[in-house]
């Protein structure tokens, strides 16, 4: 691997480390983000020279959040567990430990997924322990004051009657499946965004700055390691676990062995009970019993020394297709979503997976009735990885897309060259009420207050057949405020003022509205910046659209399809007609300074944000991407610029300042 390529595993591992640990959204499974970290491993085994200290493999990817609490630095580094992926490393671990210590005993525990947190307990006056900090990770060496919402979590003890003058001990905080459904079905009663796993929710949870919030989502916590306390607790861990246990605290399931033969045993036990258990579990951790033997095997500044975890390769099932659901999107595509029997995977229940195409059921060879295998991909998406076609009934058959469009029954055709197919109909419902909703978003008209069941209402009413008809609306605002579709007066003549508004916006917000394949916010602003107006661009072949950045084949042949419709020129027509802006607006500060160049912003810039900065740079006729490339004029970097720093000094790409960017603009005006 070159050294650019090691930058740019790093950069990703980054962003995927700042999804889990710091956003709770996390958009790969744990499985394929180890798959990163593996690989990544094994090239800076190869090129130890490159490791440097903010490398993945050296720290811990959680951040504290201050809004969610008070930062705490940690007694005892709370780190992390290395993993390993196949039981010859587990074996071959132990073999390292009992070659130094042949006494060793080891503690097999269930690995909960969910959020850590460490409990610190003093001796009050009456000689009991009472729970004084609760502290989440963080970075490992920082974490943030959660006491008020540990206080409420149902497992963990305000007082512990045990001897002793103090202790701190470490857990998982989770959410169990049935407070997770819970929390869903009441997000799904006021139409509000659904949780998309346990893990995340709990995480979100535990840092919820009102802890009546925390208490009733019901969260739960197991201890699984004794961070500081007397020797009764830390010399073997697991006589800690069970004194714990006796005392009322919950602890981790935990299993004393001796051999590699029993401590395998017991991870195919773990294993086993992972679909039953009311929790979710991401593996096996293996410990060394006796704590005092653990600094002996040492596993780098991220990990706890005499650990290591088995992940178990992700979770999937079998169930049986009861149906295929058609849907029809706003270009008029063919949806097929296979609906089958309710399985649990990754701690929430399924019973839907898209199906993608006809291409893809074809491949899968899937019918109605057939017994298929689902996997979670990113531990969020339900995926279909294939049909067991032993358990095939007899008369099942391959699915097929019907001929007709599921809404409005027009014919539905291939588009040549492509898995889709779509409906042939210009005025399929389906497809003009997410046309309209389209136009009127933030990324295109932005006509503020014109919600969904407005569109929707307006459509079924037969208001609204294009998207010109809603700079007719005006025309019926008495009948409109009569049918109380919008609401009373006061309503209605605010969103018929905001359409009368829509009409001043820069013409590139029209033609992103317009919703033609490939023609996005970006590629919008190009065609303008070229042909000033969108009747130039209707008026364009497909090789002058091609002459323009962004454009290549599919758009430009999408853009003359759109442009030589009968029906979409009379609709152009129309909303010129009705005052709607066609041309491009001129920015005062606009320049031609940064003309042709392509630039990348990272870091926090002194005084710019990075949109504003973004903002400026296309002003002034540059451009902006998001990597850094060979392709790359400047880098313009601020504080904390990272990885694109290291890539672009690789590179021999210039880096500047703000101030020097600003110098730049101002040198040519």
């Amino acid at each position: 691997m070159e050294h650019n390529e090691y930058l740019k595993l790093i950069e990703t591992i980054d962003y995927h480390m700042d999804r889990y640990y710091n956003m709770d959204e996390p958009e790969i499974s744990d499985y394929e983000y180890d798959q990163l970290m593996i690989q990544l491993k094994e090239v800076e085994k190869d090129h130890p020279e490159w490791v440097t200290p903010d490398s993945p493999s050296q720290k811990i990817g959680g951040v504290a959040k201050r809004e969610a609490g008070v930062k705490i630095q940690h007694d005892v580094p709370m780190l992390s567990i290395e993993d390993v992926f196949n039981k010859e490393d587990v074996t071959a671990w132990v073999d390292k430990v009992k070659a130094m210590h042949p006494d060793a005993r080891f503690s097999v525990e269930t690995k909960i997924d969910g959020l850590s947190m460490t409990l610190r307990y003093e001796k009050t006056n009456d000689g009991r322990l009472k729970l004084t900090l609760a502290e989440t990770r963080g970075d490992g060496l920082v974490g943030e004051d959660v006491t008020a919402n540990a206080l409420v979590v149902e497992d963990v003890c305000h007082y512990v009657d045990l001897p002793y003058d103090s202790m701190q001990l470490r857990g998982e905080v989770y959410m169990s499946h049935e407070d997770f459904d819970r929390y869903n079905e009441m997000q799904m009663a006021n139409d509000a965004k659904l949780a998309a796993n346990p893990r995340n929710l709990a995480a979100g949870t535990l840092r919820q700055l009102d802890a009546s919030i925390t208490k009733e989502r019901g969260l739960k916590m197991f201890v699984f390691n004794v961070q500081q306390g007397p020797d009764e607790l830390t010399s073997s861990h697991c006589d800690g676990m069970d004194i714990l246990e006796k005392a009322g605290i919950k602890t981790v399931y935990h299993k004393l062995c001796s051999t590699a033969d029993e401590i395998i045993q017991t991870i195919d036990e773990i294993g086993e009970m992972r679909g039953e258990l009311p929790y979710d579990i991401d593996g096996a951790v293996v410990k060394i019993d006796q704590v005092e033997y653990r600094n002996d095997f040492p596993a780098g500044s991220k990990y706890s020394s005499g650990h290591i975890a088995y992940k178990y390769p992700p979770e999937e099932k079998e169930t049986k297709l009861l149906q295929v659901e058609l849907s029809v999107g706003r270009t008029g595509r063919i949806n097929p979503t296979a609906v089958f029997e309710p399985i649990r995977l990754c701690g929430t229940t399924v019973s839907r997976a898209t199906l993608h195409n006809q291409d893809f059921i074809d491949e899968l060879d899937i019918g109605i009735g057939d017994t298929i295998v689902v996997y979670k991909s990113g531990e969020i998406i339900p995926k279909i990885k294939e049909v067991v076609k032993n358990k095939r009934p007899q008369g099942v058959v391959t699915y097929k897309i019907p001929e007709t469009c599921p809404v409005c029954g027009a014919p539905t055709v291939r588009e040549a060259n492509t898995a889709d197919i779509k409906c042939s109909s210009a005025t399929c419902p389906a497809q003009l009420e997410r046309h309209i909703i389209n136009f009127v978003s933030r990324d295109a008209m932005n006509i503020m207050g014109f919600g969904t069941v407005y569109i929707e209402e307006l459509v079924r009413r037969g208001y609204i057949a294009d998207i010109a008809d809603i700079y007719d609306l005006v025309n019926h605002r008495d009948e409109l405020i009569a049918e109380g579709i919008i609401g009373k007066e006061k309503n209605t003549d605010k969103l018929l003022a905001a359409i009368e508004e829509s009409k001043g916006n820069d013409a590139n917000l029209l033609l992103t509205g317009f919703g033609i394949p490939g023609i996005g916010k970006a590629a919008a602003k190009s065609l303008l910046n070229h042909f000033g107006n969108i009747e130039a661009i209707a008026n364009a072949s497909e090789e002058e659209l091609r002459q323009v950045d962004d454009i290549g084949d599919v758009s430009a042949k999408a853009l003359v399809t759109f442009f030589t419709d009968n029906t979409c020129k009379e609709i152009l027509k129309r909303l010129k007609s009705s005052g709607v802006n066609m041309t491009k607006l001129q920015d005062e500060k606009a320049g031609n300074a940064l003309e042709g160049l392509t630039m990348v912003i990272t870091g926090t810039l002194p005084t710019l944000g990075r949109k504003e900065a973004a903002a400026l740079i296309e002003a002034n006729g540059g451009k902006v991407t998001g990597s850094v490339s060979k392709k790359t004029d400047y880098l313009v970097a601020g504080e904390a610029a990272g990885s694109k720093l290291d890539k672009a000094t690789s590179l021999g790409i210039s880096v500047i300042s703000e101030e020097e960017l600003l110098a730049m603009i101002e040198k040519e005006t």
